[in-house]
């Protein structure tokens, strides 16, 4: 078990600073796909690619997480973890082609899935009566991160002349934060589940539920982050100026992460309310992007950020919540995001297809309108009167 020898406050900071950590490298991208693409001779498909390929480890290496923490422990792979993504980051200073750039975004994307796989349970460990706020400060930040992402490395690349800078100046991140976590992280390990609990899990059709749920409620991000820069740079914006819509929703994200598990918590253990408000949310923004993208672009960001950033966060609570016992909680948790995020990593791709075939990225956005329409609809079973016959043999 993590013996807790940190002081609440030194903890929250550590959990703050992985999660900054996790998104930047993604966010980046789209203010900068002009540049990169011309550099490295990255077409559609290609830069689709980076987002793509993170996202579809952190839907791997998620069911390898519980494994991976039971060889070393949870403290020494997470930090290895962030020594991963700093050096995926910093090898960006130095990329010549498109190869490179795409094995830059799967080194990172490593890095970002091994914490995302394993880090949830242990949360879940350290402050097992604040799972909502501690998942919501985590969310904030991991979230939050991304506008550093959309804004601040633009505007690095702008003042030096060259995206690669910009890029590889994330790493100054890491660099802070794995000292930090050194110090912070108590010692010990998140109880293993026993072993047979994946097997178990992926035989109830509630984990499969869940993983679905995730992925079409999250989808949306990883669309918005590879092409909505693009999107209003078709529309005569500059890269600066995309970044700044990014930069905006992100930190709606963050915002809406922290508060809204905090909000849901005091109303009870039935979240759908909460679930179904980010979702409109969502549904508001890309009916916005589709129908009448010059119209009100910053009120769209604004909401599609609040509800990937309380969607994000709620799916988590909502996976957790599910088991009283940690060990199991991380495991389920860790399955859900497995799938999740696997589904997760294919919207970038299904846009750029819908791109290639219509002209533009309308079609792609009502493709989303439809997808949250779903997990809308799929959501009305997480009742937490469900959850104990969830896992009853059928």
């Amino acid at each position: 078990m993590l013996r807790q020898d940190r002081p609440n406050w030194i903890l929250l900071i550590a959990v703050a600073a992985i999660g900054l950590n996790l998104r930047p490298f993604l966010t980046s991208i789209g203010p900068l796909v002009e540049d990169i693409s011309v550099a490295t001779g990255l077409g559609s498909y290609g830069i689709a690619s980076l987002t793509f390929v993170p996202m579809a480890l952190m839907g791997f290496l998620a069911f390898l997480g519980r494994a991976l923490q039971r060889l070393a422990g949870a403290r020494r792979v997470l930090i290895t973890a962030l020594v991963i993504v700093c050096i995926g980051t910093l090898s960006r200073l130095f990329v010549t082609s498109a190869w490179v750039m795409v094995a830059s975004a799967a080194v990172t994307g490593l890095g970002v899935a091994i914490v995302q796989a394993i880090f949830p349970g242990v949360i879940k460990q350290l402050f097992p009566g604040r799972v909502a706020f501690v998942m919501g400060l985590y969310s904030a930040m991991l979230l939050g991160g991304g506008a550093i992402g959309a804004q601040i490395l633009p505007m690095i690349a702008e003042r030096t002349g060259d995206w690669r800078i910009g890029l590889g100046s994330l790493a100054i991140l890491g660099v802070l934060a794995v000292p930090l976590v050194w110090f912070a992280l108590p010692g010990g390990n998140v109880p293993a589940p026993e072993r047979n609990i994946v097997g178990t899990l992926l035989g109830r059709p509630r984990t499969w539920l869940l993983m679905v749920f995730f992925g079409l409620a999250n989808g949306g991000y990883s669309s918005v982050v590879a092409w909505l820069a693009s999107y209003y740079r078709e529309h005569g914006w500059t890269a600066s100026a995309s970044g700044s819509l990014l930069a905006i929703m992100a930190i709606c994200q963050a915002f809406a992460a922290l508060a809204v598990p905090m909000l849901a918590s005091r109303t009870g253990r039935d979240h759908r309310p909460w679930l179904w408000l980010t979702l409109a949310c969502q549904f508001i923004g890309f009916s916005g992007f589709a129908l009448a993208p010059d119209a009100a672009p910053f009120l769209f960001v604004v909401l599609t950020g609040m509800g990937f950033g309380g969607c994000f966060a709620l799916s988590l609570v909502v996976t957790l919540d599910h088991f009283s016992d940690s060990a199991r909680a991380g495991a389920l948790s860790a399955l859900v995001q497995g799938g999740g995020f696997l589904l997760t990593a294919l919207p970038p791709l299904i846009v750029s297809s819908l791109h290639d075939l219509t002209g533009g990225f309308e079609a792609g956005w009502k493709w989303h309108m439809g997808a949250i329409a779903v997990a809308a609809i799929l959501s009305v079973r997480f009742s937490p009167k469900r959850y104990d016959r969830s896992w009853q043999c059928p």
